[in-house]
């Protein structure tokens, strides 16, 4: 019987000046969520969200504040190879330095990313989001903040 394992991570709900959130279309799933990544042995969960902001976007963090942590069945996922993993994830509004990261002509973040874990980051209102290509793990969180809940403990 295989054993089901805890990841614990660290993401990130990044809005620019007109109140879109950062989308990234991530390589490793090839579908949408928020930047953010597995916590590493000694990290802090703040420390974990910031460094994968900046390995996933480039972005500094200038300040943040826990939005929310969701466990329980819906952070339940099964990768392509069939491990079995339950997601411990908090989130994190944050506030980023974007100055001079953001496309004139459209959304998308400025950014070339060395790790090629970000096929593209976009901007996009909350209403704009098609929660069928948000990553399985992810919808949650998207629902949540298009229905407008609230509350740190989110099953």
């Amino acid at each position: 019987m295989m054993t089901r394992r805890i990841i614990v991570t660290g993401g990130a709900i990044i809005r620019d000046n007109q109140g879109r959130i950062l989308l990234q279309k991530r390589s490793d799933y090839g579908d949408w969520g928020l930047p953010g990544g597995g916590m590493e042995p000694g990290e802090t969960i703040e420390e974990t969200m910031i460094r994968e902001v900046k390995e996933e976007t480039g972005l500094e963090v200038l300040h943040s504040s826990l939005d929310s942590i969701y466990t329980g069945e819906r952070m339940e996922y099964t990768y392509p190879d069939g491990t079995e993993v339950v997601f411990v994830m908090f989130l994190f509004q944050v506030e980023a330095d974007l100055q001079g990261t953001i496309a004139e002509a459209d959304e998308s973040l400025i950014f070339t990313d060395p790790y090629n874990e970000s096929l593209q980051l976009v901007f996009k209102r909350i209403e704009d989001i098609d929660i069928k290509t948000i990553n399985k793990v992810q919808k949650p969180v998207f629902m949540d903040l298009k229905e407008g809940k609230v509350g740190v403990l989110r099953g």
